[in-house]
Order: structure tokens, then sequence, then C-alpha cells
């Protein structure tokens, strides 16, 4: 067989693959619909919808509504963790990177050592890792301050039977009235929860202990955490946020998408297109930094704080 026979068929290949994993998902989608539909035919199944409808009480301190700042932090998470996903995957796909970048060993982080040369990749990838953590001080701090913790933070054991019941009817097509302006349901809960306080801290630990800044002589420390644990743990985490990603859009749009994209970007209870135009223009940023995010726009970046290199 020739050399482009080889290349030829390899595409062919590819696009087998992607079809064939796109009519399997179809499938799969399909089949988990039927299942939950002949599930809420059954008795027990619809008293259990009853006595759990998808919602837990809040506490009585528990504040109505969404506040602006909570706008602004919606679109700079997803605009951190949109690149952050774009920079991680090429990091881990690229075998040799073109271009370098070596921190200036002056100003006020000095170290006795030369500083390590890493992909421009990877400094991009760090960057905007350390903006997301700063933001998501911010956010924390202000999700306490406010009181905005109490709608994603359980406070009952009946959010789990209730995020089951949410489940069922989502999967079903039939799906729970509810109000995100007053209080999400129990599913919701548990995936913003899981996101902000699980997810969110394991990148970051992860992502800490596979950087250059964790001291490497500190010999115990190293054994108790190895560097093996945390890249086992790293890309599946990133895996959880592509998924929460695209489930989570996938709900704004096809669960009222005017009325969530005002709660989200405009602040507001209304039905009108605040929200919707807000969060367009969002995404307009979002897709033009993702094109951006090249090595000609990169380079004068990272050349701030080192030397670029090839």
């Amino acid at each position: 067989m020739s050399r482009m026979t080889i290349k030829t068929a390899r595409p062919k290949n590819k696009w087998a693959k992607l079809v064939a994993a796109i009519i399997a998902a179809v499938v799969a989608l399909a089949a988990v619909v039927l299942v939950a539909q002949w599930i809420r035919t059954l008795p027990a199944v619809q008293d259990f919808l009853k006595t759990y409808p998808g919602q837990v009480e809040l506490p009585a301190a528990a504040p109505v509504g969404l506040p602006a700042w909570l706008g602004w932090q919606h679109f700079l998470n997803g605009f951190f963790l949109v690149l952050i996903i774009r920079s991680g995957w090429l990091v881990r796909t690229t075998a040799k990177p073109k271009e370098h970048w070596t921190r200036n060993n002056t100003g006020l982080i000095r170290t006795q050592g030369k500083p390590a040369k890493i992909s421009l990749n990877l400094w991009f990838h760090l960057s905007l890792d350390a903006l997301w953590f700063l933001n998501g001080i911010i956010f924390v701090i202000l999700l306490l301050a406010t009181g905005q913790w109490m709608r994603i933070v359980p406070t009952s054991w009946e959010v789990i039977p209730n995020a089951v019941s949410t489940a069922i009817q989502y999967a079903s097509l039939n799906w729970p009235t509810e109000n995100g302006w007053v209080n999400y349901n129990s599913l919701q809960v548990l995936a913003y929860f899981s996101i902000i306080f699980i997810a969110a801290p394991l990148a970051v630990a992860t992502g800490l202990r596979m950087s250059g800044a964790w001291p490497k002589n500190a010999t115990t420390l190293n054994q108790i955490y190895p560097i093996e644990a945390a890249r086992r743990v790293h890309f599946p985490v990133m895996v959880y946020f592509v998924c929460f990603l695209v489930v989570h859009v996938a709900l704004v749009f096809t669960t009222g998408a005017l009325k969530n994209l005002n709660h989200m970007y405009a602040a507001n209870d209304g039905a009108g297109w605040t929200g919707f135009w807000i969060f367009a223009a969002s995404l307009a940023v979002m897709i033009a930094a993702w094109f951006l995010a090249r090595p000609l726009f990169l380079r004068p970046i990272a050349a701030i704080t080192g030397k670029v290199s090839k």
C-alpha cells in the first residue's frame, strides 16, 4: 500500500469512528429516554416523584434572586474555563512544541536555580490557571458574604432523593416545574456544588502538583503526594468540566432560554432579550479569544515576563 493510500485511509477511519460514536450516543440517549418513560409508569416511582418533587426547601435566610455580580462572575468563569480546556488539551497532545518560554529571574519572583524552560502552550495554560484561581477566590468570598452559598450548598440529605427524582424527570423529557430565580432543583444544587467545591479544588491541587512551582526537593511531601497521582486525577477532572459545560448550556437553552439567560446575565426574572444580548456579546468575546490564543498573539504577552524562544 502506498503512502498516499495510507494518508487517505486515516481521515476516512477518523470520520467513520466519529459517525459511529454519534450514532451510538443517539441510540444510548433514546434508550435512556424510553427506559425513563417506562419507569415513570410504575406506581412506586410515581409515589416517589410525589414524595420528592425535585427541590428541597431553602433556609429562611436564603436570598431570593441572583445579584448582578453573578453575571460577570459567570462570564469570567466560562471565559477562563474554555481557554484553560483548550490550552490544556494542546499541552497534552502537542508532542514537540515549537515555541517555549523561560521566566525572567528578576523582580519579586527570584530563585537560586535557573528558571525552567516550558512550552508556550504550558505558559498560557498556567497563566490562565492563576487568573481563574484568583477569580475563584473572589467568587467564593462573594458567595459567602451575600448568602448565595445557601442556594448551592446542600443543607439536607433530602437533596439526594430529590436529585434522583429530577434526573428521572429530565431523562423522561417530562421536565420538572422549576424557578431558578427562587430555588434550584436538587440536581442543579449537586452539580453546582460539585463544580465549585470539589472539581475546582481538585483541578487546582493536581495542577499545582504538576507545575514547576511545586518544590522538587521536598522528598517526604513528594512521596505522600506523587505526581503520577495528580496526573491520573487532573485529566478526568477536565473531562468532568467539559461534560458539565455541555449539559449546562444544553439545559439553559432547552428549559427556557430567555428567562435563564436573564437570570444568569441580566440579574432579573423577566423574559426579555437583555440577558440574551449580554450572553451573545460574551460569547463573541470567548470565540475571539479562542482564535486569538495563537503564538502570533501570545508571544508579545509572554515576552513581558520572560524570554520566548524556539
